[in-house]
């Protein structure tokens, strides 16, 4: 969108750029296999480019611009070799928003700050093995006690936390106001007595990014750790998945980018029955199809980005984009593998690790179908209260 981006936007671009392919794609190949990449050392150089708090008060070390800066950082990280590492950014990006929007200047310098310069690794505590979509679900307590919350209950798949230095933890606060009521949202450092990590998960895809359980037995933290409001945890989480949704939603358009690339040179290259495979009309209408519908949601991603740096309300929008990266992230990858033959189906390829990376975004931040029930509660067509408002 002309009016989004200007040739500052494009320096940023290219800045990012570099920084993908200096600093992380030399070490993808390594961190896959080790099942994790050294993420305070990552962060650190991220910070020092100011990547870590784009749209955020400068006062805590932020560049103060809009959201629109963001999705160049997203675009060019979503490019990365593995595709773990865009997403331990998200994932930490997608942790501050709240916190940045209404918490104390106190909680802000302690945690903020330095979760900005890269000093410290953000998790999103959401997530429960019994509630990962239906947020409004989740089991987890935090009760007053003193001067204290003291935290009782479990997180899963939580993003960056065998790395993690603290999380934003949504937690049921009240028994009283309902689902929506009665959560807030607290700062817990990942290092406080009674908090523990479990065992790194294994996952299809994502490798390099660490994930695991995360579990709360009696863990006080001091009540000045809430983050705005108590009972608005709900309504903050859900401006905070608006941020993440359009993240991957661009972040994965980048890696589909990749994933014709790859595709366009490998079948431009090899031969069969006398002509490249790209010469056979069939493949390369199907590859101009799926160009046609990456172009397509993302102008529709742009779209929503240039309404919340308006100071829109993007649900449904932010909602419909996702929902397209999500379905073509699961069609897109695996099509573009079968030209490969034999060889997409080699572990090592890059086509393999695009296939098994950006499945998650049909998954993560809310699955396809939770967003096709927010799209069409946005549009009116059924009851509000009948699922969440994210």
């Amino acid at each position: 969108m002309g009016q989004l981006f200007n040739s500052e936007h494009e320096e940023m671009r290219r800045s990012v750029r570099r920084f993908v392919q200096q600093e992380l794609d030399p070490f993808a190949d390594a961190w896959e296999e080790a099942g994790a990449a050294p993420l305070h050392e990552v962060f650190a150089k991220a910070g020092q480019l100011g990547l870590l708090g784009i749209n955020k008060p400068p006062e805590y070390g932020g560049l103060g611009l809009d959201f629109s800066w963001v999705i160049v950082v997203a675009e060019e990280l979503g490019r990365a070799h593995a595709g773990g590492i865009p997403f331990a950014i998200g994932a930490h990006a997608s942790a501050i928003p709240a916190l940045a929007n209404y918490g104390t200047d106190e909680l802000r310098q302690e945690f903020l700050a330095p979760a900005i310069q890269g000093d410290a690794v953000a998790c999103i505590g959401v997530s429960e093995e019994t509630a990962g979509s239906d947020v409004s679900g989740i089991k987890t307590t935090a009760r007053k006690d003193g001067g204290d919350w003291v935290i009782n209950g479990s997180k899963m798949w939580i993003t960056s936390a065998p790395q993690g230095d603290w999380i934003s933890l949504l937690a049921n606060t009240s028994a009283e106001g309902g689902p929506y009521h009665n959560k807030s949202l607290i700062v817990v450092p990942m290092n406080t007595p009674g908090v523990s990590v479990g065992a790194p998960l294994r996952k299809l895809g994502m490798h390099c990014s660490d994930t695991a359980p995360v579990f709360f037995d009696n863990v006080r933290v001091p009540l000045r750790h809430l983050i705005g409001e108590e009972g608005k945890g709900f309504a903050y989480q859900m401006e905070q998945f608006q941020h993440e949704r359009l993240w991957g939603c661009v972040r994965t358009l980048s890696g589909l980018d990749e994933a014709i690339r790859l595709t366009v040179e490998y079948t431009g290259t090899r031969r069969a029955f006398g002509k490249t495979l790209l010469e056979n009309q069939v493949i390369y209408h199907r590859l101009a199809d799926y160009q046609s519908q990456i172009e397509c949601v993302r102008s529709l991603a742009y779209r929503a980005v240039d309404a919340m740096v308006a100071g829109e309300d993007v649900t449904r929008l932010a909602s419909i984009a996702k929902y397209m990266a999500g379905k073509l992230a699961l069609e897109l990858p695996s099509g573009c593998a079968q030209y490969f033959g034999g060889q997409g189906y080699m572990w090592e390829n890059r086509i393999t690790r695009l296939l098994r990376d950006l499945r998650i975004v049909a998954v993560g931040g809310g699955a396809n179908e939770v967003m096709l029930e927010v799209i069409a509660k946005e549009l009116g067509w059924i009851n509000r209260r009948r699922t969440e408002r994210a």
